[in-house]
């Protein structure tokens, strides 16, 4: 069957057409995503804009119509962190709702985290062991851990990388002294929620998820997407630190220059590259091995395993 899944996250909103069967690989056929930046789009209350409203309606209804043409039987469209957080948030999915006769699924950080790592789980099969999964959103760090297909311990945490941006790391490019403190902050927040994942062991396996921890495993060298998804990227700790130093004396336009980083996402990669460097630390993970699968395709995935 054709299914399409829409995903509204805090950077993009993205339509996903696969050709997917239970028992087999879901065949991406086409796809439509937009820069939306709703993390952005918020009021001094933290409530989504009008603007946003209007905007994320709009492109909904570009999404169903792509999707009718794509002949796509089943549409399952959700939201995260930027409308889950937001006061005003159950008025905006009541708009688009009226408006083009979608409900638009809130999902929860866990299962995010639960969902990514089903994801990786299937991509990189069992015998991984047990996985970690780091997925760096634009709102929410996702971290997952466990040797099965549901994880064992699912942790969500606000520090993704365009919120922390936005909140944290004023300028272009930031003072020093502010990337310093954003650094301290990052590691005070993931240092006292991170217990449940160290106390389920060393990983076999360490997996990185996500536009923002591809783009750094390609600056670091990493193949370019146009090599294929089963190229094999890793980030490695190690070239963190250089990493970190590489993008934070840039202006947004210099890192844009960058491979792997587009121009919507170039003052991101700097927060993105703190979060990544603080998460393999405090986790000691020496290595993450980039999944090209990820959320949308975990939604997917657990469509199909509930058919009968």
């Amino acid at each position: 069957m054709r299914l399409g899944v829409v995903d509204v996250g805090s950077n993009t909103v993205h339509l996903l057409v696969v050709d997917a069967h239970r028992g087999a690989q879901p065949l991406p056929a086409t796809s439509h995503k937009i820069e939306l930046r709703l993390s952005e789009q918020v009021t001094d209350d933290g409530r989504i804009s009008e603007t946003g409203e209007r905007a994320l309606s709009r492109f909904i209804g570009e999404c169903l119509t792509v999707a009718e043409d794509q002949g796509v039987e089943e549409v399952m469209a959700f939201v995260t962190s930027a409308i889950r957080e937001a006061p005003n948030g159950e008025d905006v999915l009541a708009k688009v709702r009226a408006e083009r006769g979608v409900d638009l699924r809130v999902l929860s950080g866990e299962d995010e985290a639960r969902l990514t790592f089903l994801a990786a789980r299937r991509w990189f099969g069992w015998s991984s062991g047990t996985l970690l999964v780091v997925d760096i959103g634009g709102g929410s760090l996702e971290l997952a851990a466990g040797m099965d297909e549901e994880p064992d311990v699912a942790v969500s945490l606000p520090l993704g990388a365009g919120r922390l941006t936005r909140d944290l790391l004023p300028g272009d490019p930031p003072d020093p002294d502010v990337i310093r403190e954003a650094r301290r902050a990052i590691r005070v927040r993931l240092a006292g929620d991170i217990r449940p994942l160290t106390k389920a062991g060393a990983p076999d396996r360490a997996v990185g998820t996500s536009k923002t921890l591809r783009s750094l495993a390609r600056i670091s060298g990493a193949a370019p997407s146009s090599d294929g998804p089963y190229a094999a990227r890793h980030l490695e700790r190690s070239a963190l630190a250089h990493l970190v130093g590489t993008v934070s004396g840039r202006n947004a336009a210099q890192r844009a220059e960058l491979p792997g980083v587009s121009p919507s996402r170039a003052r991101q990669v700097l927060a993105g590259a703190l979060v990544a460097e603080a998460a393999m630390d405090l986790l000691d993970l020496e290595r993450l091995d980039i999944c090209p699968w990820a959320l949308r395709e975990g939604i997917i995935l657990n469509r199909l395993d509930s058919m009968r």
